[in-house]
């Protein structure tokens, strides 16, 4: 199966049918497993897991699976499609009864986001993308048409980040995090990067970075972001590795303002020469 409006109908309702069973356990308080020093593993994760799995595997036979809970193939760059699923995105929200988690669902095409679905079950929210092969888009909100907000000054502008597990050593978000706090209207951290790129897509925030992702968190709100018209690029303004973890979404309005408040130095980050991966 090649057509992308059919494996964005099969992301959609495997997604849901994922968030359904993580609603059954939400404000559980369900016990989580330490898979590092803060982060955290439930048994919902690994059902809802094993769940988009099956039914990937029995709807889209021979199209290699990614999840975060080692599901599937290893984690690397392919040609042709590939899913990459995260079953909870956001398992700490999850576990202390917070709203902010999701499921997320994406497809790479060629090492590049063309599909995603992300379910927020306790939003009663969801967030659909489709970038097809011949660079034409759709972003959708709960059915609804979605694109970035057209804020073009920082001052004005609220940003989202988010926090390694761990949340310190070398190239922790600190710095840029208080940075950006100065130069921007708000930050939020809402623990869930698929979630955060969504909220760029559909213009509630103006842009979005983060440090230490896996291809997994981004791979369904990438491809949102992108369909609703968003810019995405390494931190330093250069073109996006989906699987090394750090990138910087925006309405492409703020991209410049943010890069100049995030890139890093002495992080080690490579410069880029402002080409993105984006629809613009």
């Amino acid at each position: 199966m090649t057509d992308r409006q059919d494996l964005l109908a099969i992301a959609i309702e495997v997604a849901e049918e994922a968030a359904a069973l993580l609603a059954k356990g939400y404000r559980s308080r369900p016990r989580a497993d330490k898979k590092g020093r803060k982060d955290l593993v439930t048994e919902f994760d690994r059902a809802s897991e094993a769940l988009l799995v099956d039914r990937l595997r029995e709807r889209t036979p021979g199209i290699p699976i990614v999840g975060e809970e080692g599901s599937g193939v290893a984690d690397e760059p392919r040609s042709g499609p590939v899913w990459y699923v995260d079953p909870l995105d956001g398992t700490t929200n999850f576990v202390h009864g917070h709203p902010f988690y999701c499921v997320s669902v994406g497809l790479l095409w060629d090492d590049y986001p063309a599909v995603g679905a992300v379910v927020a079950p306790a939003l009663a929210t969801r967030w659909t993308g489709l970038v097809d092969d011949a660079g034409r888009s759709e972003a959708r909100r709960n059915g609804e048409p979605c694109g970035v907000s057209m804020i073009d000054d920082l001052i004005d502008s609220l940003i989202a980040t988010g926090f390694s597990p761990s949340g310190d050593g070398p190239g922790d978000n600190f710095e840029a995090y208080m940075r950006v706090k100065r130069a921007a209207q708000g930050v939020r951290r809402c623990g869930s990067a698929a979630l955060d790129l969504c909220l760029v897509a559909d213009g509630t925030y103006e842009a979005y970075w983060e440090r230490r992702l896996h291809t997994w968190d981004v791979a369904a709100g990438a491809a949102i972001a992108l369909a609703a018209g968003a810019r995405v690029t390494a931190l330093a303004g250069g073109p996006t590795d989906w699987h090394v973890g750090r990138l910087v979404a925006s309405n492409g309005l703020v991209h410049r303002a943010l890069v100049a408040q995030i890139a890093d130095p002495q992080s080690g980050e490579p410069r880029g020469d402002e080409r993105s991966s984006s629809l613009l």
